[in-house]
């Protein structure tokens, strides 16, 4: 049994797509263990553009096993679409793709719902896909898991139940009786689209390691965006983070081998929500633009700053990430100078350590160490001592700032533009 965590280390958005993509040719299954389709990842694959949202990167290559577990909620429509792009792009995904029969679904309410508290509270800045409000519906003991979704009966009980207890939310936004109508014409070709993947996917899981097999388990979103050591209140509503494995995929903690972290060169993050290394100026354009930051899911565009050090110790902490993989280096090429936070400073202290506060989050200003920006070429390096001696300076300094290897450095949306600095790391 070899089993390898893939996630990010900031907000989401450091390339995990990519980097799953490249790690799957040695994994036999590869899993997504939390979130929904507000995230993500667009790839290029045999001069391709793919963006996946809920189905695992590894589904681009045959013979490969892609999970979608209990820790995932699922918008049917959605996956469907994905389902039916990878099929017209030839990809094939029948007795590949499993959906746990324990997670819960997204209902057309969710999304109403969504939108409506997005309007109410503190903006979150969620995609208003109905995420949150699914996963509140599983804390509260009232949603509706595959399994049930496959059984009618327990499912129109459930939906008239459920539309009871949301009545007084909705009122106003739309007819209960027109909502209903809407999800019982839809159960009978969504529940045959969805019934020949579901399975027991923890106990597939169980038989995979017995047999030795090669697992992957890839996040969404980031650590920064974790419901416990986010920025929170501004997060999403699951745990990205390395130890979300053992309950979102049904498995021990003793079944994790390692953990790489996927940390983008400089540091970005959409929605709202405190980032204290943003960039209102000229160099945060420069970086928006060079690295097309720009969401994948919703278009929007990407906050960008200097790179976070306070934030990635951080992620290196919970997660226990001891390899890293470099995203986006060639997006810094032409740069004059180079600024990496060290800390945080409020009230005059100085805070190594990533607060809780926030007040603190809101307010610090962050601590700068400056270096020379380098001007050679990056973009098509295909060797570390290759790279220009400052941007080998800049990841050295940023190693020890965060205390974790970089073992890899990628600077490409392809999967083969990725340079491997520590050819002696085994990742299975």
């Amino acid at each position: 049994m070899s089993t390898l965590v893939v996630l990010g280390t900031q907000w989401g958005d450091e390339g995990k797509g990519k980097v799953v993509h490249y790690l799957s040719r040695q994994a036999d299954y590869i899993v997504r263990y939390q979130g929904g389709n507000n995230a993500g990842h667009t790839l290029i694959f045999e001069d391709k553009p793919f963006v996946l949202h809920l189905v695992p990167s590894g589904v681009l290559f045959p013979e490969k096993y892609c999970l979608i577990t209990n820790g995932v909620v699922i918008d049917l429509e959605s996956l469907k679409e994905e389902v039916d792009a990878l099929t017209k792009k030839k990809v094939v995904v029948k007795n590949r793709l499993f959906v746990s029969e324990q997670a819960h679904i997204i209902l057309p309410y969710h999304k109403i719902i969504d939108g409506i508290l997005e309007d109410w509270n503190v903006k979150i800045g969620t995609t208003k896909k109905g995420i949150g409000p699914a996963y509140a519906d599983k804390v509260k003991r009232i949603g509706i898991r595959a399994v049930d979704y496959l059984e009618k009966d327990v499912f129109e009980d459930l939906i008239e139940k459920n539309l009871i207890e949301k009545a007084a939310i909705l009122k106003g936004k739309i007819d209960i009786e027109i909502l209903k109508k809407r999800i019982f014409e839809d159960y009978n070709k969504l529940s045959e689209f969805l019934r020949p993947f579901v399975a027991n996917t923890s106990f597939m899981l169980e038989e995979a390691m017995k047999e030795n097999k090669k697992i992957l388990f890839e996040s969404a979103q980031g650590t920064l965006l974790d419901l416990d050591f986010g920025t929170y209140p501004f997060v999403t509503s699951s745990n990205p983070i390395a130890g979300g494995v053992c309950s979102g995929a049904g498995i021990g903690p003793t079944k994790i081998n390692g953990v790489l972290g996927v940390v983008k060169a400089y540091t970005t993050r959409v929605g709202e929500g405190p980032f204290a290394v943003e960039l209102f100026d000229e160099v945060g354009d420069f970086l928006r633009k060079k690295g097309e930051e720009y969401g994948a899911t919703t278009g929007r565009p990407r906050r960008c700053g200097w790179f976070d050090s306070v934030v990635v110790r951080h992620s290196v902490r919970v997660n226990d990430i001891r390899n890293l993989i470099l995203t986006k280096l060639d997006c810094m090429e032409d740069l004059d100078k180079i600024k990496i936070c060290v800390a945080y400073k409020y009230k005059n202290k100085i805070y190594k350590e990533f607060p809780a506060s926030r007040t603190i989050q809101n307010y610090a200003e962050p601590v700068y160490e400056e270096m020379p920006g380098f001007q050679g070429k990056v973009k098509g390096v295909m060797s570390f001592e290759n790279l220009p001696v400052n941007a080998q300076r800049y990841i050295k300094r940023l190693e020890e700032l965060v205390g974790a290897s970089i073992d890899l450095v990628s600077l490409g949306r392809r999967r083969e533009e990725i340079i491997e600095v520590n050819k002696n790391v085994s990742w299975f």
